[in-house]
């Protein structure tokens, strides 16, 4: 692909950002920027989650780890059913009885002002570094594929690109985000869809022939029952069901979005839409990637040894033009819908649990709002620059897997929260919640990682038997 076309795409793209964003947020005030005024289509919000959820790591990293684990991530996704259920039905009740904007406001609520502090700050640590390197994927392919054809360094692509969600996010926030990522998530399952037809046309199969293949195929397996294996089924699928709770319902980024609609009903219901869409899309993704592998296997073509390079090498080079830029399309979309509301949420986790929001006035709201919102993209900024510094894959990938412990403190707080009745030392609740993510590394690295994505249950247990260790009775 020319440089000039890809010019052409990322600009007439972000254009088309600006122009939504322009309009969502006239008039917009400090509760339109953290609660879009609770005002927001159910149908748009669960929509526009899809590509939150399907980042640029599921984009390019799932078809390319079809090769690998064939289809034992939908394993994961029923998983997730499970997951959504809890949310809808216990989780949202909450939040909107006790009319939230920052969803760690329960934590003081239920338990006092350390833990409140303490589950913000786990999210805004992980949040932090799953934005950045979801961020650092897509620097790293508009590098290859633009930058670095006019001799760009990559701090200057990097500092670009966190520019250009700033520009569209600081004046709207999550109002602009629900419509912003609605139209992201329209080009991400696009991409999908016209890639798939694109490999099937060019393998010389009908729709229902490619389906045919793939059923036949060993790569579309997808239940394991061997409990010692890493893709034993029920382990899996609990994993899935912890992962969707803590990465949607414990998650400010993605509750702020629920917590704008106009009612709990709403909110239920796009729950609902939004896990069937989700489910369907993951199906998709799985069945791009095996195509994948049939057309580089009929066309001769080496799989990378990091089967995350198949797709981006597949439709930038031989699929030809029309693909490529679906697939930068996908991409730029999958990547920029999960930054942009991470942005949103980072800002709002920190102004409303940290800076008391609540007793400044609208004017001293509005700068401070600002400044946090440049600090968190100055923070991403850095944060991507390091990766790329340490420049070593796997390095990268741990790091990025260490997120996954910050959510397990979260999951213990919660659950403790909500299943017992008892209160806790709280002045203790830190420790707790630092010990557990450590000890769970300890144990998962002991075990040569048989906990896979079950070393978040591990740890959300751990975090419960500490608040257990900390509690008291509560006084009638």
């Amino acid at each position: 692909m020319s440089p000039g076309l890809v010019i052409g795409l990322i600009a007439g793209y972000f254009a088309l950002l600006v122009v939504v964003a322009k309009i969502t947020s006239k008039g917009a005030t400090t509760s339109t920027f953290f609660t879009a005024n609770k005002q927001s289509p159910w149908f748009l919000v669960a929509f526009g989650m899809i590509g939150a959820s399907l980042s640029g790591v599921t984009f390019i990293s799932v078809p390319g780890e079809v090769g690998n684990s064939f289809f034992s991530y939908f394993q994961v996704v029923l998983g997730y059913l499970l997951g959504y259920l809890v949310i809808a039905k216990v989780l949202l009740p909450l939040y909107y009885r006790l009319n939230l904007v920052s969803i760690y406001g329960y934590l003081e609520q239920r338990f006092g002002f350390w833990s409140y502090k303490t589950g913000s700050a786990f999210f805004l640590l992980s949040r932090a570094v799953q934005a950045a390197f979801r961020l650092f994927l897509v620097a790293i392919v508009l590098q290859t594929a633009l930058f670095d054809s006019f001799g760009v360094p990559f701090w200057v692509s990097v500092a670009v690109t966190i520019l250009l969600i700033w520009v569209y996010t600081f004046q709207g926030g999550i109002k602009t985000i629900v419509w912003t990522d609605t139209l992201q998530t329209s080009f991400l399952l696009i991409a999908v869809v016209t890639t798939i037809f694109i490999v099937t046309k060019e393998l010389g199969w009908s729709l229902s022939e490619a389906i045919g293949e793939i059923q036949a195929s060993e790569l579309s397996r997808t239940f394991y029952f061997d409990w010692g294996s890493a893709r034993f089924f029920p382990k899996q699928f609990i994993s899935g069901a912890l992962i969707a709770i803590v990465m949607t319902g414990l998650d400010q980024d993605m509750m702020q979005k629920n917590l704008t609609c106009k009612s709990l009903k709403d909110a239920q219901k796009n729950i609902f839409w939004f896990s069937v869409i989700l489910v369907i899309a993951n199906i998709l993704i799985l069945s791009m990637g095996a195509l994948l592998y049939f057309y580089a296997e009929q066309n001769g073509i080496s799989v990378p040894d990091r089967t995350d390079g198949l797709y981006p090498l597949l439709a930038l080079n031989h699929l030809g033009t029309f693909a490529g830029i679906v697939f930068l399309l996908g991409i730029i979309a999958a990547a920029y819908s999960s930054a942009d509301s991470a942005l949103t949420a980072l800002t709002t986790a920190f102004c409303v649990d940290f800076l008391n929001f609540d007793k400044k006035e609208e004017s001293d709201k509005k700068r401070t709002r600002l400044k946090v919102h440049i600090a968190f993209s100055v923070i991403l900024f850095l944060i991507i620059l390091v990766f790329n510094a340490i420049n070593d894959d796997s390095v990268i990938n741990s790091i990025f897997r260490a997120a996954g412990y910050t959510y397990g403190p979260l999951l213990g707080l919660f659950s403790f929260g909500l299943l017992t009745k008892r209160s806790v030392r709280d002045k203790y609740v830190m420790i707790v919640c630092i010990a557990a993510p450590l000890l769970s590394y300890a144990i998962d690295l002991n075990t040569n990682g048989w906990f896979g994505f079950f070393v978040l249950a591990l740890n959300g247990a751990l975090t419960f038997l500490g608040l257990l260790f900390i509690s008291k009775r509560t006084s009638p």
